[in-house]
């Protein structure tokens, strides 16, 4: 079976990101700002720092919390992005007249409340791929057209893994308790780390010596020498891994849940726009999720892409889905040999799940050639990647 939805299609191969402005991310806003309240909405453009970064710089300019700016994304460092912060307490004037390296103000209206995670349509991609094959606008029209009528596969894709792409094995030994494999995996396989200290860091590691790994581990790898420093003070797997900070263990679980929500798309790929009895279909207008009971009746529905079939983001509570579809998630978790309930882990850890459409639309799709590169530019919905076009696309 194929991997790509559009295997029959040839890609346009090619390179992306080897400079920030090659891949521009503009938020699209869930609302306009009412233009009075106490919240000022800033319109920013950033290039080569991530959304963090951007937070910090802009809390120590305008002498400001951190954690009292909102935002409604992240959004890669290895990107121009155009995104929207909320903050109080600051003047338009002052805001506007920030000169920050990496940061431009593009805009600043007020509004009542602050901005949320998550308080966003959707996201548009311009990208430009450099060094594509012949023949690659017809062949990314071609498959373009496709993924409007049929939608994109919504993978999370190696992005969500990590930069050792390891992610989701961590998660997944601490789902199963097995917290020494999960300390290997945190510190890394040296097989897969080109940075010369790191690596002489991980090879101590894997064999005991703990002495050497800290010193040979670059200073920036705080977390991973704290743990390192409480397994040579004779604590256990368990304690010292748990000991991390939960924001960061929650990365990982969630890395997990986010590989096998990609194998269930895997799966499913041949019949992506298809509804099976007992599927749990995804309203895409309201996010909302429905059993079907009668996949002929509603299929007319999925055909109009207002709905589509739902594979699970796992968790302890989360409604599985019936029929061939609840069979098929069930299958998935006896392989990985966990359960539902082992993601109640306790201790702000606990994962509750919840359903996520396979595919989801794709809009604004448009392709053309600048000198010899292809330039690609779409919109997709908040929570989904333009990876997942590019792989599409590109074909590798």
């Amino acid at each position: 079976m194929s991997d790509y939805l559009t295997g029959a299609l040839p890609g346009t191969g090619g390179a992306i990101k080897e400079i920030p402005e090659d891949f521009l991310v503009e938020e699209i806003p869930l609302y306009a700002p009412c233009g009075d309240g106490e919240h000022l909405y800033l319109r920013v453009e950033k290039s080569g720092i991530t959304t963090f970064d951007l937070l910090q710089r802009l809390a120590r300019a305008l002498g400001v919390r951190e954690r009292d700016i909102g935002y409604a994304g992240l959004k890669d460092a290895r990107a121009t992005t155009r995104q929207t912060l909320s903050l109080t307490g600051v003047s338009e004037e002052r805001a506007l007249a920030l000169d920050l390296e990496g940061i431009r103000i593009l805009g600043a209206a007020r509004h009542r409340n602050k901005l949320r995670l998550g308080h966003l349509a959707g996201n548009r991609f311009t990208i430009r791929v450099r060094q594509v094959g012949a023949d690659a606008l017809e062949r990314a029209l071609d498959v373009l057209s496709v993924l409007r009528d049929m939608g994109v596969p919504n993978r999370f894709g190696q992005q969500r893994y990590g930069s050792l792409g390891n992610s989701h094995t961590i998660g997944g030994a601490l789902l199963r308790g097995d917290h020494a494999a999960a300390a290997a995996q945190i510190v890394g396989d040296p097989a897969a780390i080109s940075n010369e200290r790191w690596r002489q860091g991980a090879e101590a590691f894997a064999a005991g010596d703990y002495d050497t790994a800290l010193a040979a581990l670059p200073a920036r790898f705080r977390d991973e020498r704290r743990m390192i420093q409480m397994l040579k003070d004779g604590q256990s797997a368990k304690e010292a891994v748990l000991a991390l900070p939960k924001k960061l263990l929650r990365l990982y679980l969630s890395a997990y849940q986010a590989s096998l929500f990609d194998r269930m798309v895997d799966m499913r790929l041949a019949t992506l726009d298809r509804l099976w009895v007992g599927d749990l279909a995804f309203k895409h207008d309201n996010g909302a999720c429905f059993l079907v009971e009668d996949p002929e009746v509603e299929q007319v529905r999925a055909d109009r892409f207002e709905i589509s079939p739902t594979a699970p983001l796992f968790g302890c509570k989360l409604t599985p889905a019936r029929g061939e579809a609840g069979l098929l998630e069930a299958a998935l978790l006896d392989k990985e040999g966990v359960q539902p309930e082992d993601f109640r882990l306790g201790a702000g850890l606990t994962m509750e799940g919840e359903r996520r459409p396979l595919r989801v639309p794709l809009s604004a799709a448009e392709a053309r050639l600048d000198d010899d590169d292809l330039i690609l530019s779409f919109a997709l919905p908040r929570g989904s990647y333009a990876t997942a076009v590019l792989r599409e696309v590109m074909k590798g």
